[in-house]
C-alpha cells in the first residue's frame, strides 16, 4: 500500500469516518448475519456431486417420494425380551404416532426381532423444505408417546440421525464465537502484556465476522451460494483466527514505527506501507486457495471455498482500515503499561527469537537437515491414515441416540428399512432389473417394483449393513454392476448407501485434483511476491513437509490417544475421505501467511544488509509475531473440538497441530536455517543479493554490532 494512501486512511480526520463507517456496517451485518442459519442447507443434494449416479437417481426419485420425507425408525429394546404387554403397547402407539403433526403415509410395524428383545416401527415425517430443523422437537414428542416402563427407546434412520445432527449443531455459531474469543483474549493478553490493547484487534475481528456473515447470508439467500452448517462453523473460526493474525503483524509493525516517529499518524502510515504488502499477499493467497475449492466435485466443498474466501477478503479490508483507525484514535496509551515511546529501544532485537537465530547461525546446515529428517519421520504416520470414511456409528465423539438404535438393529438381525438401495429404471425392464438385484449376494430380495410413473419404475432392496460402511459400499457397487448390464434399462442406483459411496469417490477425486492446483497457485503467488524462484521452491517444500508431519502426528493421536479419551473412540481409527484436503487447504492457505510474514521482512532487510543478516533481523522482528499468531490460529481451530463430531474434531486437531509446527519449527527454525545456509542464492534469478556473502556467523556478529 502506498504510504500516501496509508496516511490518508489514518489521518486525524479520516480515521473517524473510517471507524464510524465500519461500526454502521457491522451493526447491519450482525443483524442479517444472525439469520445465516435460516439459509443453511444440510440436505443431501447440497453436498452431493452433481455428476454422481446417486444425484441423478435422486432427481428421478422425486416422482416416487417427496424429497422432504424423513423416514424415522423407532427402536424398542428390553434386555431379556419384550413382553406380550410391551408388544401390545407398541402396537397401540401406532394410532397416536399416526396422528402426530407432519406424519405422512402409513406407519409400518412394529416388527420384532427373532430373539424378541428388539422391535422397530417405521414412521415418515414431512415438514416441508426446512423440516429437518424440526426433528429434535419432533423426536422429543415421539419419545413421550413411545415411552413404556422398562423399555429403552431410540430413534434411528435418517430422522434419528438428523435429530442428533441438529442437536450437535444447535447454538454452534454462538458456542464457537465465544469459545474462540475466549482463547484469543487469553493469548493476546499474554502477547501484548496489556490489559486493554487486545480489545481493538478483537473488536475488529468481530466486525469482520459480522460483516462476513451478513454478506454470506445475502449470497445464500439471493445468489444461490451453498452454505451448510460445516462451512458456517469454519467461517467463524477462520475469520477470528485470520483477523487476529493480521492484527498481530500490523500492531507489531506499528509499535516498531512508534519508536521511530514522534507522530502516531505518521508512524501508522509507515507501518501500513510496510506491512500491507505482506498482509495483501497473505490474504490473497488464502482467498485464491479457497477459490480453488470451486473445482471440487463435492457441492459442499465447492460452497466452502467461496464462503471462506469472502470471510478472509472482508477480514483483510477491516484490518487495514478499521484497526489502523482505532489504533491512532486511541494513541500510544493503548499499549499501557509498555508504551512504545519515541526513540526507545526495540526489544525484538534482543528477544528470544533473536537468540534462536544466533544459535542457528554457527550450524545452519546441521539444523535444517536434522529438523527436516525429524519432520520426515513424523510424516511416516500418514501411512496409517485410513480415509475410507466414517460409518454412521463413527460420526460422533460420544454415544448418540441414533447410533445406539442402529447398533441394536444390527445386533438383533433387523434390517433398517428406512435406508434401502433404490434403483430407478425404465418401466419395461423393471422385472429384469429386479432379477438382476436378486443375483447380488448379501442384498435382501427386492420389493416388487412400484407402479411406473412417466415410463420409470422404482425397485428397492434393503441391506443388513450400516449405510456408510464399506460392506454397504461393496453391495452398492455390485448392484450397480448387475443392473447396468440390463439392456435398455438406463438404471440408476441411489439411496443412502449409494450417496455415501459417491461422496467418498468424489472426495478422493477432489484430493488428487485440488491439492496440486493449490500448490501451483501458492507457488506462483510466492514467485511474484518474492521475485525469485529458489526461495518459493524451498518454501513450498517446507509447507508440504509440515503438512505431512501434521497428518502423521495427528494420525498417531487419533488412533492411540483419542480412541481412549472419547466414549465413541472407535471413530478415530478412521477419517472422512475429504479430511486430507481440508487439512491441506487450511494448513497451506493459512500456513503460507507465516512464510509471507517472514520472507517479506527478509527481503526488505536483504536490500540493506544482505540475506544472512536480513534473515536474522527478520527472525528477531517477526518470530514473536509469528509464534503468537500461530497460537491464536491453533487455539481457534482447536475450539472446533468442542463439537461432538469426529470429522470436525479431527480437522481442528490436525490444523491446530500443523499451525504450531509451522510457526515454532518450520518457519522460525527450518526456513531460517536454510536461508542462513544458502545466503543470497535463495533469490535466484533475482539480483537482489549478488554481492560478497558473509558467513552466517559473521552475519550474526554484524547484527549484534548493529543492535549495540
Amino acid at each position: 500500500m502506498h504510504r500516501q494512501i496509508a496516511g490518508k486512511l489514518t489521518s486525524p480526520v479520516t480515521k473517524w469516518f473510517v471507524a464510524i463507517a465500519w461500526i454502521v456496517i457491522a451493526v447491519g451485518g450482525g443483524f442479517f448475519g444472525s439469520k445465516l442459519s435460516t439459509v443453511t442447507n444440510d440436505q443431501a443434494a447440497s453436498w452431493l456431486p452433481t455428476s454422481a449416479e446417486s444425484t441423478k437417481a435422486l432427481a428421478q426419485l422425486d416422482a416416487f417420494q417427496n424429497p422432504n420425507n424423513i423416514p424415522t425408525v423407532i427402536v424398542y429394546y428390553r434386555a431379556g425380551g419384550l413382553t406380550t404387554s410391551d408388544l401390545a403397547a407398541i402396537k397401540g402407539q401406532v394410532a397416536d404416532i399416526s396422528a402426530m403433526k407432519g406424519v405422512t403415509g402409513r406407519v409400518q410395524g412394529p416388527v420384532p426381532s427373532q430373539d424378541g428383545e428388539v422391535a422397530q416401527t417405521l414412521v415418515t415425517f414431512n415438514f416441508g423444505k426446512d423440516g429437518w430443523n424440526k426433528l429434535p422437537d419432533t423426536t422429543d414428542q415421539l419419545r413421550s408417546i413411545a415411552a413404556i416402563p422398562g423399555v429403552t427407546v431410540h430413534f434411528a434412520g435418517p430422522g434419528g440421525q438428523a435429530a442428533d445432527s441438529a442437536k450437535a449443531f444447535a447454538g454452534i455459531d454462538g458456542t464457537l464465537l465465544f469459545a474462540s474469543l475466549g482463547v484469543v483474549i487469553l493469548i493476546l493478553l499474554v502477547t501484548y502484556r496489556s490489559p486493554i490493547l487486545w480489545i481493538l484487534p478483537l473488536f475488529s475481528s468481530v466486525v469482520a465476522l459480522f460483516t462476513s456473515q451478513g454478506v454470506v447470508y445475502f449470497l445464500a439467500k439471493d445468489a444461490g451460494l451453498t452454505v451448510n452448517s460445516q462451512s458456517s462453523a469454519i467461517l467463524t473460526v477462520l475469520v477470528i483466527g485470520a483477523g487476529t493474525d493480521y492484527a498481530l503483524l500490523l500492531v507489531a509493525r506499528y509499535r516498531e514505527e512508534l519508536r521511530r516517529h514522534a507522530d502516531r499518524h505518521e508512524a501508522m502510515a509507515f507501518a501500513l506501507h510496510r506491512a500491507a504488502p505482506a498482509l495483501l499477499a497473505s490474504a490473497g493467497t488464502v482467498v485464491v486457495g479457497m477459490l480453488c475449492l470451486t473445482l471440487a466435485e463435492m457441492n459442499s466443498t465447492k460452497g466452502l471455498g467461496p464462503v471462506n474466501a469472502i470471510g478472509v477478503a472482508i477480514t483483510l479490508l477491516v484490518m487495514i482500515t478499521l484497526l489502523p483507525a482505532l489504533l491512532v484514535i486511541f494513541g500510544r496509551w493503548i499499549f499501557w503499561p509498555a508504551r512504545p515511546s519515541y526513540g526507545s529501544h526495540e526489544p525484538t532485537t534482543t528477544g528470544l527469537w533473536a537468540k534462536v537465530g544466533n544459535w542457528i547461525a554457527p550450524r545452519p546446515r546441521k539444523v535444517w537437515v536434522v529438523t527436516a529428517v525429524v519432520l520426515g519421520i513424523a510424516a511416516l504416520g500418514t501411512l496409517n491414515l485410513d480415509t475410507g470414511g466414517l460409518t454412521t456409528a463413527d460420526q460422533y465423539t460420544k454415544v448418540v441416540d441414533s447410533t445406539q438404535g442402529q447398533a441394536l438393529l444390527n445386533q438383533h438381525g433387523l434390517v433398517n428399512n428406512a435406508t434401502p438401495i433404490m434403483v430407478v429404471t425404465s418401466a419395461s425392464t423393471a422385472d429384469q432389473v429386479t432379477q438382476a438385484i436378486r443375483t447380488v449376494p448379501g442384498v435382501d430380495p427386492p420389493i416388487s417394483p412400484a407402479p411406473p410413473i412417466n415410463g420409470v419404475a422404482l425397485v428397492t432392496a434393503t441391506i443388513p449393513d450400516d449405510v456408510a460402511s464399506q460392506a454397504a459400499f461393496d453391495k452398492v457397487r455390485a448392484v450397480r454392476d448387475a443392473v447396468h448390464q440390463v439392456p435398455g434399462a438406463n438404471a440408476l442406483v441411489g439411496g443412502a448407501s449409494a450417496t455415501f459411496l459417491d461422496v467418498q469417490v468424489a472426495s478422493h477425486h477432489d484430493n488428487k485434483l485440488i491439492i496440486p492446483v493449490i500448490l501451483v497457485v501458492v507457488m506462483l503467488i510466492l514467485m511474484l511476491l518474492l521475485r525469485a524462484l529458489i526461495s518459493p521452491l524451498i518454501l513450498i517444500a517446507t509447507v508440504v513437509l509440515s503438512y505431512a508431519a501434521a497428518l502423521g502426528i495427528s494420525t498417531f493421536l487419533f488412533q492411540h490417544v483419542y480412541t481412549h479419551l472419547f466414549s465413541q473412540g472407535a471413530g478415530f481409527d478412521h477419517a472422512d475421505a475429504s479430511f486430507p484436503l481440508f487439512v491441506f487447504v487450511f494448513l497451506v492457505a493459512l500456513g503460507i501467511d507465516y512464510n509471507i510474514f517472514l520472507m517479506t521482512r527478509v527481503r526488505e532487510e536483504t536490500a540493506a544488509r544482505g540475506t544472512r543478516q536480513g534473515s536474522l533481523i527478520a527472525l528477531g522482528a517477526t518470530g514473536g509475531v509469528i509464534t503468537s499468531a500461530g497460537f491464536v490460529l491453533a487455539s481457534t481451530f482447536a475450539v472446533l473440538g468442542t463439537l461432538p463430531l469426529v470429522f470436525i474434531a479431527e480437522l481442528g486437531t490436525a490444523v491446530a497441530l500443523g499451525v504450531i509446527l509451522d510457526t515454532i519449527i518450520v518457519r522460525s527454525v527450518l526456513v531460517t536455517a536454510i536461508n542462513l545456509d544458502l545466503g543470497g542464492r535463495i533469490w535466484w534469478p533475482s539480483k537482489l543479493d549478488r554481492g560478497p556473502q558473509d558467513s552466517a556467523v559473521e552475519a550474526a556478529h554484524e547484527v549484534d554490532r548493529i543492535d549495540a
